[in-house]
């Protein structure tokens, strides 16, 4: 799915994942998040994870993200929430990005892309945490049962792209990392997720049946919500991890 495809299906969201407002402040609750805790969050999207937290929280942050479109959004929310001094975006390349000093949280909220995997962007992210309690949190998938062959193939990723929850955890401690805690999408928060995508890109459609993306953005958006529906719902979980070195 390219980048312009992301910007134009998530246009009506402020969480560019399968979490409600309330998971979002639950995970900053686990956190223990306090005033002078500095974030680092890799692949921010709209930044309405770190707007919200400097607010209730009163940490300190820089999102990355590579969208314009995205780190335009995450600017304005910040100035709408009256934290625009406490949380700086930058448009970069997170997997490149090399952050001005270490932090007290670094994030990458469902974007493991960025290391080639799970593993391999918990090692991208080590070296930016600032001590042996600084707190790592990872958004990913998993599976909630092995899924049919086809689902594969429907999703667009490996068998080995993703794994069950134990699974996880034992990437995660190879990794030398120990898992304190985390929050779990449930049903609803997919379906808020996913389904609303299905009405902003059909109106989208509708409103630029010329554009020359319009046929591949058609076709992504019927394989996409068959997916959902036939294989997603039943097989697919998805969490936020926090997690500490050992």
């Amino acid at each position: 799915m390219s980048l312009r495809f992301h910007e134009l299906a998530e246009a009506n969201h402020r969480i560019l994942n399968p979490f409600t407002e309330e998971k979002l402040m639950l995970l900053g609750e686990v956190c223990r998040l306090r005033p002078g805790l500095s974030q680092l969050d890799l692949c921010c999207g709209k930044g309405e994870m770190l707007s919200l937290w400097a607010q209730r929280f009163g940490i300190a942050a820089i999102g990355v993200d590579i969208s314009s479109v995205f780190i335009n959004a995450a600017r304005d929310r910040a100035d709408e929430l009256g934290v625009g001094t406490q949380v700086k975006f930058v448009q970069a390349d997170a997997a490149a990005y090399q952050p001005p000093q270490p932090f007290n949280i670094v994030s990458c909220i469902g974007a493991t892309w960025i290391g080639d995997g799970l593993t391999g962007t918990l090692k991208l992210m080590k070296p930016m945490l600032k001590d042996e309690n600084s707190l790592l949190l990872v958004g990913e998938p998993y599976f909630i049962s092995s899924p049919p062959e086809a689902a594969y193939a429907a999703w667009g990723v490996k068998p080995d792209d993703y794994t069950s929850l134990a699974g996880t955890l034992d990437r995660m401690e190879s990794a030398g990392f120990e898992l304190l805690e985390m929050v779990l999408a449930d049903q609803n928060s997919w379906d808020r997720y996913e389904a609303s995508q299905w009405f902003t890109l059909s109106d989208w459609l509708r409103a630029n049946p010329d554009d020359p993306d319009a046929p591949e953005l058609r076709t992504w958006l019927a394989k996409n919500r068959r997916a959902y529906l036939e294989y997603g719902r039943d097989y697919l979980g998805w969490g936020v991890f926090v997690l500490r070195q050992k």
